[in-house]
Parts: C-alpha cells; structure tokens; sequence
C-alpha cells in the first residue's frame, strides 16, 4: 500500500527529514483526498482533530510500546500528530 518514499514511512530526526515529511503529506493528501483515506480533509476540521491528537498522543506511544516522550518536542512527535490528525475522530 504504501512505499518507501511516502509519509507515512520517513523517518523524521530532524527539521530537513520534517520538511521532506510535509512534501510527502501533501503528496499523499492530494492523491487520496477524494478517495475517503483522510477522514479530516479541510483545514477546519484537520486542525480540530490535530489538536485532540496532540492530546492524547502519548496513548498511541504506549499502544505501540514506543518510549518516545510526547512531552519533548521533537521533528518525530511533530511529524506523529499531522500523521494522526489525518484519521483521527
């Protein structure tokens, strides 16, 4: 489904690799937009869900056993909560 060279398998370390992730979001955005991929597809409603992701991220850290601090900024949690955003209710 997804390769290599797409948002959703970047490694984000720091703020190059961050700006290559955004490139490949609005890649991916502009490719499944239309086809229901991302449940949040306008701003609006994008940044709500960004917002209660940001919240809740640290749930998803220790669902997938991950000893990333949610709490310390980082280019990796940055890139985790657009990621999230995209279907989160």
């Amino acid at each position: 489904m997804f390769n290599k060279k797409d948002a959703w398998n970047i490694e984000v370390t720091d703020r190059k690799s961050f700006e290559k992730f955004l490139k490949l979001l609005l890649i991916d955005f502009n490719k499944n937009k239309e086809k229901n991929i991302w449940e949040n597809n306008r701003l609006d409603i994008y940044l709500e869900a960004m917002s209660r992701y940001t919240a809740d991220i640290d749930g998803y850290y220790k669902n997938i056993e991950s000893n990333e601090n949610a709490d310390i900024p980082s280019w990796k949690v940055f890139a985790d909560i657009m990621k999230g955003a995209v279907m989160y209710e």
